[in-house]
């Protein structure tokens, strides 16, 4: 595969074809835990995680699995990867772990993951495979991350609250306060809030998509610059 695909494959994760913003898959979860920068990055990276197993896997496997059996064995593959990553998260991050609760097994239903093992990693080499996975999880990551900011920002007045639940004790002092004596603002931190917000970055997204696709319809030729008459 040529650098250009491959350069293909990270644009449509992060951007052009971003699982949370153009496909609106895995919107469970985002909805639910983005109420925090730490929630957000949690879960997204929980999900990349699976994403790049699962593709590879599928990968592998993809010349060996006849096309009847293949939805339940990506699955499987899928299922097996989460329940190892639930089972760590809960031995390392065990209060982080708590907070996401029901949304980390709840990955394995996440469309987003089997919809890349069917239409990508199933039909595509291990590296590719990779690099797609991996693009998908971070482009998601980043949504999330975002979406959390702005509803911890506005929810709490606050950025990287609780962050010591990933990074450990000495990352207590990571919270940012953003305004002094700030009362919260409850709809932030509730589910209309995380639609809101979610809707807003999809309209600041179209917004750029469509000015950028303005911008590549401009004539690009210059005119023929006139010739001075004798």
């Amino acid at each position: 595969m040529s650098d250009t695909s491959y350069s293909k494959i990270i644009s449509n994760g992060l951007w052009t074809n971003n699982a949370a913003f153009v496909q609106l898959l895995g919107l469970c979860p985002l909805l639910a835990v983005s109420n925090t920068v730490i929630n957000g990055l949690g879960l997204g990276l929980a999900t990349t995680l699976t994403l790049v197993a699962s593709n590879i896997m599928v990968s592998m496997i993809r010349h060996w699995v006849r096309p009847e059996i293949r939805i339940p064995v990506f699955v499987l593959i899928i299922a097996s990867t989460v329940t190892i990553i639930e089972l760590t998260m809960n031995a390392w991050f065990h209060e982080l772990y708590l907070i996401l609760g029901i949304f980390i097994p709840l990955i394995v239903t996440n469309c987003s993951i089997i919809a890349r093992a069917e239409a990508f990693a199933s039909k595509n080499t291990i590296p590719a495979a990779l690099v797609d996975g991996l693009f998908m999880g971070l482009g998601f990551t980043a949504v999330l991350v975002l979406l959390g900011a702005m509803r911890e920002a506005i929810g709490f007045g606050t950025l990287f609250q609780q962050a010591h639940l990933m990074f450990g004790e000495a990352a207590r002092e990571m919270t940012i306060s953003l305004f002094d004596d700030y009362r919260g603002f409850l709809l932030a931190i509730l589910p209309p809030g995380a639609f809101i917000g979610l809707g807003l970055l999809i309209a600041v997204k179209n917004i750029i998509d469509k000015k950028q696709s303005l911008r590549a319809k401009l004539p690009t030729t210059e005119a023929e610059p006139v010739k001075a008459s004798s």
